[in-house]
């Protein structure tokens, strides 16, 4: 016998309307629990075959999505005057870097300083990447001199950039062998740069009064992933040179922007002040690579074995881990950096002096950026970093 105060559905005792109204409820909740299920089984159907005809992802972008041009400079004062004459400022503040978006000779940007060294260059570029919608990069700013044909103040701007310093250091010059066969690095996860001959590169012998003394230190490759190399090359690939976007390469090359031998106080019409100017007119270079390490160099048998084994122009401490991350990240960019002296220079150059305390490195790397930016408007007037209203 049932108590009497179990569920009318299975009290026999229950009035006949009493159980229809529950027959009725059970059913309608199976029907619930079947459309849910239908509709549940759609849903994956749709997730599964989505890849086959999706549109591209939207880009991530945590800040602002707003299509820019991100422009990264290594040189605070250079920075400070690309800021100045950008319109519709706004600043954000990602993890204390001071991120400022506008628009900046027609084009959408947003601009930062990356700060020495590639760790805050890296940093920095991936940060931009994350929290903007970054369509080109432009990194600028001062460089040491690694050819001697150059003079204090030339703007380069390579076709590729390099890391010299990311190295597997022997104990002799002959080519390391750890993995069994000469050069071979494979079974360490590793690989040796090598030159046009497809060989590696030679290691850095340092001059010594008793003759050279070879240091081991052997270039390598870098390992990369990106989503390019993850569907083609899914173990990744290796990279040495980074080239710069080609259309990006092709407008820099025509440009003429007016560079300056003298500081923004500096009166025309006056005889050169040394104080203010340099001995020789400024020039952009184009072409040659660039190169990035994490020494300051002043050293002048390096800066000549950089020069020689790689045919570069510039040695500095940023541009070739932007890089890094623009080709991670399949984010077209380009670099110009300034000369500030020839690297490891052993003599006093007052040359240096004026370029510093007059403001015409800064003037000058604007100039070039500037220039850029114009010029990539009007070969492009489509592109959607282009500000389309109060240019």
């Amino acid at each position: 016998m049932l108590p009497r105060n179990s569920p009318a559905i299975f009290n026999i005792r229950a009035p006949h309307h009493r159980f229809m109204i529950n027959i009725k409820k059970i059913a309608k909740r199976t029907l619930t629990m079947r459309s849910i299920w239908m509709w549940c089984l759609w849903a994956a159907c749709v997730l599964c075959c989505a890849p086959l005809h999706a549109a591209k992802p939207a880009p991530h972008c945590l800040t602002d999505c707003s299509p820019r041009i991100g422009v990264v400079s290594a040189f605070g004062a250079e920075a400070d005057l690309l800021v100045a004459q950008t319109r519709q400022r706004k600043t954000h503040v990602v993890n204390g870097n001071r991120f400022t978006t506008g628009i900046l000779r027609g084009n959408r940007v947003v601009i930062v300083l990356s700060g020495v060294s590639m760790i805050n260059s890296v940093m920095v570029t991936q940060l931009m990447l994350n929290h903007f919608r970054i369509d080109r990069l432009i990194m600028s700013g001062i460089a040491g001199g690694l050819n001697p044909q150059l003079h204090v103040g030339d703007v380069t701007i390579p076709d590729r950039w390099v890391m010299s310093m990311e190295v597997y250091w022997s104990h002799n010059a002959q080519l390391p062998s750890p993995c069994g066969k000469p050069a071979d690095m494979s079974c360490m996860g590793l690989k040796l740069a090598t030159g046009k001959d497809g060989l590696p590169l030679a290691p850095f012998h340092l001059p010594t009064p008793q003759g050279q003394v070879p240091t081991g230190l052997f270039v390598r490759e870098n390992f990369v992933m990106t989503a390019k190399n993850s569907q083609n090359k899914p173990a990744g690939e290796f990279v040495f040179a980074y080239p710069v976007d080609k259309d990006m390469l092709a407008v820099a090359s025509e440009l003429k922007p007016r560079l300056s031998q003298c500081g923004p106080g500096f009166k025309p019409g006056q005889p050169l002040d040394p104080k203010q100017c340099v001995r020789q007119q400024p020039k952009v270079l184009v072409g040659g690579a660039g190169v990035t390490g994490s020494a300051f160099l002043a050293n002048p048998d390096y800066r000549k074995y950089l020069f020689e084994n790689l045919q570069a122009n510039s040695f500095e401490m940023e541009t070739a881990g932007l890089a890094h991350v623009a080709y991670a990240n399949k984010v077209p960019y380009i670099a110009f950096r300034s000369l500030s002296d020839l690297a490891g220079g052993e003599t006093f150059d007052p040359d240096v002096a004026a370029l510093f305390s007059s403001g015409l490195a800064e003037a000058n790397e604007s100039a070039v950026a500037l220039a850029f930016l114009e010029a990539w408007r009007l070969k492009y007037p489509k592109a959607a970093t282009h500000a389309q209203l109060n240019r």
